[in-house]
């Protein structure tokens, strides 16, 4: 979901797909941390 988020961005340049971008990464990093796992591979799946 982050790669293509990240594709629309490079290719559009739109603000708002950034932003959506950043915030995913935001919810995906303070997940890891709160289920203690680490593993952003298995939150990839899940968002």
């Amino acid at each position: 979901m982050l790669d293509f988020t990240w594709k629309v961005f490079s290719q559009t340049g739109n603000i708002e797909t950034y932003l959506l971008l950043k915030e995913m990464e935001s919810v995906r990093e303070n997940h890891a941390e709160e289920s203690g796992t680490g593993s952003v591979r298995e939150l990839d799946h899940q968002l």
